[in-house]
């Protein structure tokens, strides 16, 4: 599995001219689900982005968390996050998960949030989406499995 993380002052989804989710100062993880990922993967991981310590305190260093700044959260499945670009010129997706077991892994990382981190909002698995983005800083990570 793999992570893209952002911090952001704002983010939404939509669908159709339609938004879907929003949010205000927080983070937006990008979802990629590959081949090996497994359901605990999915609650280690993102147990780590919200704990980790992207938003600055006082003195501006990086030292809060989410959780600290009481943010936001949008997750976003993306499956070209789970893509190889190492050989030609198309990407491939040998090592992406299959649709059932992404939108499966998607499920399963929602039901995780909904017992821990209840101030989420999502985007839709298997849906064309279009994504908003201020990015705040910027800052952005990638977690990975």
């Amino acid at each position: 599995m793999k992570i893209l993380v952002q911090r952001v002052l704002q983010s939404s989804v939509h669908i159709n001219n339609s938004k879907v989710a929003s949010i205000h100062r927080g983070i937006l993880c990008l979802i990629g689900f590959e081949k090996h990922d497994k359901t605990e993967d999915c609650s280690e991981l993102m147990k780590k982005v919200i704990n980790y310590r992207i938003f600055p305190d006082d003195q501006r260093k990086m030292n809060l968390s989410l959780i600290d700044i009481e943010g936001e959260l949008l997750i976003v499945p993306q499956v070209t996050l789970a893509i190889e670009t190492n050989k030609g010129n198309r990407p491939s997706f040998s090592k992406a998960a299959d649709p059932e077991k992404g939108e499966e892994l998607f499920e399963e990382l929602k039901n995780f949030l909904d017992e821990s981190f209840e101030n989420y909002q999502s985007g839709i698995f298997g849906e064309d989406m279009n994504i908003e983005i201020v990015n705040e800083g910027p800052v952005t990570f990638l977690f990975q499995n």
